[in-house]
């Protein structure tokens, strides 16, 4: 049995979030950066050179990336021979998570009781916490930033099973094309097939984990990912809605097995500003 202290696991989860507001990951750099070489369109050109000077000084003057700094969905892989000592789990993240907003003057996002009053918690929490039991004795924590804008666009449907993969297609690609500019493209599509919808809606935002532009193992997801993405980059949509060639940077599937009767399909939309972070303690 090994020992992981609460502290750790707060002080690891506020750096994380301030970090990844600050800073996009380096494939996402890239991504972006291909993007831009690969458009034809002047004004989304223009577009997309903005936004990769706008992430040069993000990171040069420690500003956000964007104003909306997110929900703070936190993806937790809890080795079975860990221990937590000296509090607990989810209280030590949402610890960290109140000092990495407040550290890094992210804008507060989060409000009590959805549907009533909405006030705001003033302090980003509580995060969506997803923990799975794994083997080991060490603790993987993913920190996704995920702003309002693209979180908005995510849908869940349950398809029969005869339609098949041209009906994950269709669904998926219609969705883009309904969303428009509203989740701020180039967006990074995550989508998850199968399972209950609980899980297909999970596994749609841990696809948004990937490397952008990593194909998926599996050779069958891998070209179904390659083909929504040739679609959803036909619709003519472009950089921040203006119309072009670069609609989506990439898009990630992932699937679980599901009941005989149904196929779960999750679509997760990231914005541009695709802000995630990592770290094993």
């Amino acid at each position: 049995m090994r020992e992981i202290k609460a502290e750790d696991i707060t002080r690891a989860v506020a750096g994380l979030f301030e970090h990844s507001c600050h800073y996009l990951p380096e494939d996402v750099m890239t991504a972006l950066t291909q993007a831009k070489a690969q458009e034809e369109s002047p004004v989304c050109r223009e577009v997309l050179n903005r936004i990769l000077e706008n992430a040069d000084i993000a990171g040069r003057e420690q500003i956000p990336l964007c104003q909306d700094t997110g929900a703070a969905v936190v993806m937790l892989e809890l080795g079975q021979d860990v221990h937590i000592a000296g509090g607990d789990l989810s209280a030590a993240v949402n610890e960290g998570v109140r000092l990495g907003y407040e550290k890094g003057f992210l804008r507060k996002s989060i409000v009590s009781r959805p549907c009533f009053d909405r006030i705001n918690t003033r302090d980003n929490t509580p995060a969506m916490i997803h923990t799975d039991i794994v083997p080991g004795d060490r603790l993987y924590i993913s920190v996704l930033p995920k702003g309002g804008g693209s979180e908005n666009c995510s849908r869940l449907t349950v398809l029969t099973p005869a339609k098949g993969r041209q009906g994950v297609v269709d669904f998926v690609v219609n969705l883009v094309d309904d969303a428009g500019s509203n989740p701020c493209p180039p967006v990074i599509v995550g989508v998850g097939i199968g399972g209950t919808t609980d899980k297909a809606m999970l596994i749609a935002k841990k696809a948004l984990l990937r490397k952008v532009g990593q194909p998926s193992p599996d050779p069958e997801v891998a070209n179904l990912e390659k083909e929504i993405l040739d679609r959803v980059n036909g619709l003519g949509i472009g950089a921040m809605g203006y119309g072009g060639r670069v609609t989506a940077l990439a898009v990630h599937v992932e699937t679980f097995p599901c009941h005989i009767a149904s196929m779960p399909v999750a679509v997760n939309i990231q914005c541009w500003c695709a802000r995630r972070g990592e770290t094993v303690l």
